[in-house]
């Protein structure tokens, strides 16, 4: 449902129970004459604001719509760039670790072989 077919039905269903309500109150006629007039007064009024904020808000909608096609692309960009200079930064960080780590497996590989051995002659130790 579009919202300007919303908006019409809703004026149309407030200005209908309105007339309905004016039309059924026992009045005398300049009274009820009187109260149409001021009641139309206000609906236009009402009617004025919302078709006023209506197109405040198309206005702010169209202009978020245009910078956001200009900045999402952008962040997009800076993102990516950051990202690629992080990659670039921790590159050399992450190699030398799994040199350490590497080191550190070959360490433990031959202190579990010296233990074996150890296990096997104990009395060569002494």
């Amino acid at each position: 449902m579009k919202a300007s077919t919303f908006f019409v039905g809703l004026v149309t269903g407030a200005v209908v129970s309105s007339v309905a309500v004016l039309f059924s109150t026992a009045q005398s006629g300049s009274d009820l004459r009187s109260n149409v007039k001021v009641a139309s007064t206000d609906w236009k009024e009402k009617l004025f604001d919302v078709k006023f904020q209506i197109s405040d808000l198309k206005r702010s909608i169209s202009s978020l719509t245009k910078e956001a096609k200009t900045e999402i692309p952008e962040t997009i960009e800076e993102l990516k760039t950051s990202v690629q200079k992080w990659q670039n930064e921790t590159g050399p960080i992450q190699e030398n670790l799994q040199n350490e780590i590497s080191s550190i497996q070959i360490a433990l590989e031959e202190l579990e072989k010296s233990l074996v051995k150890h296990q096997k002659n104990p009395s060569k130790d002494k």
